[in-house]
């Protein structure tokens, strides 16, 4: 598609949306990415997030976590351990067709910007390593994200690197 036909996308609250279950159902999908939620946990978690982004009408979503929200992610919750001042992206999810077009880095600039405007210094996340998600290394890697840790989960069957970009 030449780039003049390319659709345009936009960033949307998801504090703001009352239409959840096309994004819930989007989550799912990439549960072993992320994680399978129930509709109510879904809505807890966008209810704690500081930033809950989404790109209508369900075409990617993201969530992320200050490190003051009141949030049990065990991800999360390491980096409380270790850090003050950061935002933790707890989720990206882009729909298959939608991917290879931007919009994780469009989210992500969303989310450095509002990290920016709340006086953080730290954006965190974890990626997989086991299972090996090769393209999400080379994306954090290209926004400046650093690698601070490991851990190993559920008997062995997920490695996780935690990474970390300064603003």
């Amino acid at each position: 598609m030449p780039p003049s036909m390319q659709p345009t996308f936009t960033i949307a609250d998801l504090h703001a949306s009352p239409q959840r279950a096309p994004l819930l159902a989007l989550n799912n999908a990439s549960a072993r990415e992320t994680s399978l939620l129930t509709f109510e946990r879904f809505n807890e978690l966008i209810n704690a997030a500081r930033v809950a982004l989404f790109v209508p009408p369900a075409n990617g979503l993201l969530l992320a976590f200050e490190n003051t929200d009141h949030y049990d992610g065990r991800h999360f919750l390491w980096f409380c351990r270790r850090l003050s001042r950061f935002l933790y992206i707890d989720r990206i999810v882009i729909d298959a067709q939608c991917r290879r077009r931007g919009l994780a880095r469009l989210l992500y600039n969303e989310v450095f910007i509002q990290a920016r405007s709340l006086g953080l210094s730290q954006i965190t996340c974890e990626v997989n390593i086991d299972p090996p998600n090769p393209t999400s290394d080379q994306f954090h890697e290209a926004l400046g994200f650093r690698e601070v840790g490991r851990a190993t989960l559920d008997d062995g069957a997920k490695t996780v690197r935690y990474l970390v970009a300064d603003l």
